[in-house]
Parts: C-alpha cells; sequence; structure tokens
C-alpha cells in the first residue's frame, strides 16, 4: 500500500510531511513526493524522486522549497513503471495537486474522454485522471474544489484514498475514501491528514478515522466531513501510546497482541487490493497481468508457518482457479529431480523475507525455467522481494513473537486473491468472484467475533496444563489449519503436538488415542463435516477426550468425553482463516500455564537466515 501525508499549519510543513513518509516507509514503496503551497504567494512547488525518501529530502533542500500547506506520497508502481513522471503527486494545469492510494479500474475510458477534451497526460498512472476531472469540474474556478471533488468521484470505480489541495484555494485540504484508509489528525491552528495514523505521531495524538464515502474539507482551525451529500460527525479517538509497534501496549506478550491485531492486519492487507465486488489486479503490479494470462500451473515453496499457508492455497488454487498447484517445503525443494511444468508460477512466501531456505528456492527457480518469480512478504525491503519478478506485501505490521500469527492469516488473504484472479482466466465468473470478495470485505468483523472465544478458550486450555502430548484433526482444506494448530503449541507451550487427516485415523494415530491424549479437532460446516463427525465418534469410542471447535451453525453437541467451543460461521472459502485464530489462543493460554517463554521460545528464532 502506499503512503499518504498531508499538513495545513501556520508554519512550515514539508519537515512534518516528510517525517510522515519516513514512518510509512515500512510498507514498501518504489518512489516519492512532495507538494506545497505557500500561502503568502500562492504557487504550487511539486518535488518527485524514484527510490528512497532520502534523495527526495535532498532533493527538496536542494530546490528550497516550502510551504504551509502541502501533501506527499509513497508509490509502489502499479500502473507504469517507478519514473519521476509517474510518482505522485499528481497535478493538472500546475493549480491542482493530489496524492492517491487505490486503483481506478475505468482510468482509460476517463482517460480517452480527457484526452479529446484536450488535457495532456504526462504520466501512465490512473491517478492522473483524477487530477484533471477535478480541474475539469471546477470550470475555471466556478465550483469549488470541494464540490469539484464530490462531483468526481462519483465518476470512479475502484478503490482510493484522495487528499487535494488547489493554488486557487489555498486555505484547504479536501480528502476522501473509498476502499482505501483516511484519518485526520487534529492539532490546534493546523490539521494533518494520513493513510496511517502511525505518519503522525510526531505531531498529534488526536484522530478522526474517516468511514467508507466520508468526504472532507480541512482548514486551519476546521474539519467538516460530508458523507451521501449529508454532514456528519465522525467520533475523534486519542491516541496517547508512542507510536511504535515494538510495544506490548495493555497486553503482556507480543503474541497476544499480534494475535489480537488480526482484524486490523487483514483489514490493511486487503484495503485498496478489492472493491465491493472484485479483485484489483492492477495491485499485484505492472507485470502482473500479462504474467498471470501464461499461467497454467503453480509451484508453491516456503517454511514453516508460510509453508502451511501455502497448502491451504493449493486448495484454493484447484477449486477456484481449476489450476494444478504444487507445494514444496523450502530446505527439500532444490534438492529433489525438480521437474518444471511449462508456464509454471514459482510463488515463495515469507515473513520476514531472509529465510535462507527460501532464498535459496527463489534463486534455484530463477534458473529453472519458471514463467516468473512473485513473492508474498511482509517487509518490503527484504531480499526475497528484491530479488522475485513481483511480489505483493501484506501489510500485517512488525511481528515480534517466534511464533507467527498474524503473519500467516494476512499471507491467506493474499493468496486467496491469487486464486481469483487466477480463476478469472479459467472459468470464474463475475457472480463467483463477487460473492467471494463481499465475503472478504466482512472478513476483520468476523475475526473480531472470533477473538471473543478468548476467555472460553482461556479457561479450556486449564486441562492440558498436565499434558506432555496432542492429536490435532482437520479434513480437507483444514488438514492444513489442523498442523498450524499442533505447530503453535508445540513451538510455544513445548507438548509434543502432532496433526493428521482425520480420515487417517484408522491407519496408525488411533493407537495413541486414551484419557491421557487431548484431541483437538476443527469441525467446520463443509462438505466434510458428516465424515469428520465419523472419525471423532471413532475416538470417542477409544475413551479419548475431544476439544471440538465447531461452526456455530451445525449444532455440534458436547458431552463429558467431548468439550465444544462454537465458532463464528463463516463460509467454505474462509473457514481456514477463521478457524486458525481459536488454535493461536489455546497454544498461548497453554503456554501461560506451561510458564514458558511465549515471544522467545527456547532453540527457535524469528527469522531463519541459515540453511
Amino acid at each position: 500500500m502506499c503512503g499518504i501525508v498531508g499538513a495545513i499549519a501556520q508554519r512550515e510543513v514539508s519537515g512534518i510531511l516528510i517525517e510522515g513518509l519516513k514512518r510509512l516507509e515500512y510498507r514498501g514503496y518504489d518512489s516519492a513526493g512532495i507538494a506545497l503551497i505557500n500561502t503568502d504567494k500562492p504557487r504550487l512547488d511539486c518535488s518527485k524522486a524514484v527510490g528512497k525518501v532520502a534523495k527526495l529530502v535532498d532533493l527538496v533542500a536542494r530546490n528550497n522549497t516550502s510551504g504551509n500547506l502541502g501533501i506527499a506520497h509513497t508509490r509502489w508502481a502499479t500502473h507504469g513503471k517507478p519514473t519521476i513522471k509517474n510518482a505522485h503527486p499528481h497535478t493538472s494545469t500546475g493549480d491542482i495537486a493530489l496524492v492517491h492510494n487505490g486503483i481506478i479500474e475505468n482510468y482509460e475510458s476517463l482517460r480517452d474522454a480527457l484526452i479529446n477534451d484536450g488535457y495532456r497526460f504526462v504520466s501512465q498512472t490512473d491517478s492522473e485522471v483524477i487530477a484533471h476531472l477535478i480541474h475539469q469540474a471546477r470550470k475555471g474556478g466556478k465550483v469549488s474544489l470541494l464540490d469539484a471533488v464530490k462531483g468526481t468521484v462519483k465518476k470512479l470505480e475502484g478503490a482510493y484514498g484522495l487528499c487535494v489541495i488547489d493554488i486557487n484555494e489555498p486555505d484547504q485540504i479536501v480528502v476522501t475514501r473509498s476502499g482505501s484508509p483516511l484519518v485526520i489528525g487534529k492539532g490546534i491552528g493546523e490539521n494533518f491528514v494520513a493513510s496511517d495514523a502511525l505518519a503522525l505521531g510526531q505531531v498529534t495524538d488526536r484522530f478522526i478515522f474517516l468511514e467508507e464515502g466520508d468526504i472532507a474539507r480541512i482548514t486551519l482551525n476546521d474539519i467538516d466531513i460530508w458523507n451521501k451529500n449529508k454532514k456528519v460527525t465522525r467520533e475523534e479517538t486519542r491516541i496517547t501510546s508512542k507510536f511504535s509497534e515494538a510495544e506490548k501496549g495493555e497486553f503482556a506478550h507480543y503474541m497476544l497482541k499480534e494475535i489480537y491485531e488480526q482484524p486490523k492486519a487483514i483489514k490493511d492487507t486487503l484495503d485498496g487490493r478489492i472493491s465491493t465486488s472484485k479483485v484489483l489486479e492492477e495491485a499485484f503490479g505492472i507485470k502482473a497481468k500479462s504474467i498471470f494470462d501464461k499461467v497454467s500451473n503453480v509451484q508453491i515453496v516456503a517454511c514453516g508457518t508460510s509453508f502451511l499457508a501455502g497448502q491451504v492455497a493449493k486448495y484454493w488454487l484447484e477449486s477456484i482457479a481449476k489450476i494444478p498447484c504444487q507445494v514444496d517445503i523450502a530446505s527439500d525443494y532444490r534438492y529433489r529431480n525438480v521437474i518444471v511444468q511449462p508456464s509454471t508460477l514459482f510463488v515463495s512466501i515469507s515473513q520476514s523475507g531472509e529465510t535462507a531456505d527460501t532464498l535459496a528456492a527463489l534463486r534455484f527457480a530463477k534458473k529453472a525455467g519458471y514463467v516468473a518469480t512473485f513473492a508474498i512478504c511482509n517487509v518490503p525491503t527484504s531480499s526475497l522481494v528484491r530479488e522475485s519478478d513481483f511480489c505483493l506485501l501484506t501489510h500485517a505490521g512488525q511481528e515480534i513473537g517466534v511464533a507467527s500469527t498474524k503473519a500467516f492469516t494476512t499471507q491467506l488473504c493474499l493468496l486467496l486473491l491469487l486464486a481469483i484472479v487466477l480463476g478469472r482466466r479459467r472459468g470464474l465468473t463475475e457472480k463467483q468472484e463477487a460473492r467471494i470478495v463481499r465475503k472478504l470485505n466482512r472478513l476483520p468483523g468476523l475475526v473480531s467475533r472470533t477473538l471473543s472465544l478468548d476467555n472460553q478458550i482461556k479457561k479450556l486450555s486449564k486441562q492440558f496444563a498436565d499434558k506432555q502430548h496432542a492429536l490435532f484433526l482437520g479434513r480437507g482444506i483444514q488438514y492444513p489449519v489442523a498442523k498450524e494448530g499442533a505447530l503453535k503449541l508445540k513451538e510455544i507451550s513445548y507438548i509434543h503436538a502432532e496433526a493428521y487427516p482425520a480420515g487417517e485415523l484408522k491407519h496408525g494415530p488411533l493407537a495413541l488415542v486414551d484419557d491421557k491424549m487431548p484431541v483437538i479437532a476443527v469441525a467446520p460446516n463443509d462438505e466434510l463435516l458428516g465424515k469428520l463427525k465419523a472419525n471423532l465418534a471413532e475416538v470417542s469410542a477409544r475413551g479419548g477426550k475431544l476439544f471440538v471447535f465447531a461452526d456455530e451453525g451445525i449444532g455440534f453437541k458436547g458431552d463429558k468425553s467431548c468439550k465444544v467451543i462454537h465458532v463464528p460461521t463463516s463460509s467454505d472459502i474462509l473457514d481456514p482463516i477463521v478457524f486458525v485464530i481459536p488454535l493461536q489462543l489455546l497454544a498461548y493460554h497453554v503456554a501461560i500455564l506451561k510458564g514458558t517463554d511465549v515471544d522467545q521460545p527456547r532453540n527457535l528464532a524469528k527469522s531463519v537466515t541459515v540453511e
């Protein structure tokens, strides 16, 4: 996701804007820019640089530009290569400047109409279209900037967070959002705007989070907000803690904090990448479309939790995209005789982007004849991102706990988007895509509801305090989820835990079942539920103690041998993301009872940088 910062003050604001951009660098970008208006002598000064914010700092210093009204941006290319012309802010006729997060789907038809009306384009971006549309709507100053923005957004299809200034109205910033977040920071005799409150922590602790469809006018002393042409009031939020993701805040451990951050992490990861009804394919980057058109197979390579995310993705790619998918553990991948099928996309997954085995697999793959290499990663500056042909970043924020939680669920979100865009080319209809995307839009709220099970799971965890072994069961797409649950438990509680496909019980694991072996199962409402119930009956018949996380809609009842916790109903598509949350919480609370070091378990490192 790109970064937006804006400011209007009675002091020079370029330093505030630059500091805001620096605080957003972790999100990843390839160019940066700033536009300033000095209200004493209204003139628009725009500076842009390809590369790091440090280059922009040098450029602003050399140009000696300043102003008390300005906007700034870091861009990750979606339309057009990383060049100065494609960098933000974008301008129209030297009067209007704007920065834009998101993707405008209908920009080509809008661009053609503007060219016919005499507008000249200097960039390859969808964002420049918006600047010219606003200028056109101004009608030579007869229409206010606010009304011009209101009229323009009605023509836009897709996702956007916009921040607009005009030298003819140098006393205001106009902002609006649809599918891409914006927050207003309140000061005294000055106000600010950003795509993330983190960018404004150096100037304010008071924030107003804009809601979907909001349009706001920000001046030195006032903030006015409209939605559907009605003036509205949004609640002010005070964030008094330091703006550092490395603080635990109210949580006892980073792991628990990161479990609870998942609704926001998922929302941030999806923002600007989906609309109300479709995946915005341009979010994958300028190379993606031509590559995806060639893909007929997928090879996924990863380690640990990321490998299990890949195993879930295999089900999605084969069911949604109708495309063959192979998943390999990175440490073994390059040591077998790899046969690369024609038109195969190589997908690597890593939280850190520095996992030695995954990097080695990528370097092997680049010489092996794949159509392209694609990375899913949480760190934009990582080796994996730099060395892959293209990538999509999880916006999970910094993950401190060694046992990965929010990185896993955000990886799954992006893998589902990949399945959808590949599925379009192999029979996935617009109606089917819209149904999945609508569910994705509701996912952060669904995860929040699932987190409300925390107290129940904490009580349940007491039954594991004296256990040394545990068995996890799942069927179909839930088998990798069961494996992730077992991995979390063994990582931080040091309980020996293994996962099996429930249908495999008769082929060995039943020998382990007795009244001392807890058996944890995930039971969503899918086509394998009936078979799973029969498998669980086999456990009960042998005196096993069952702990079942079951969809609340299936009426799964517990008894003396079976403890049931009801999980909010989601859908078969999103079940893997929802059902892993209770397993994360279970592992955490069991580890607390065991007295282990939750955030830094013995013998493990956050980033495995050696083979």
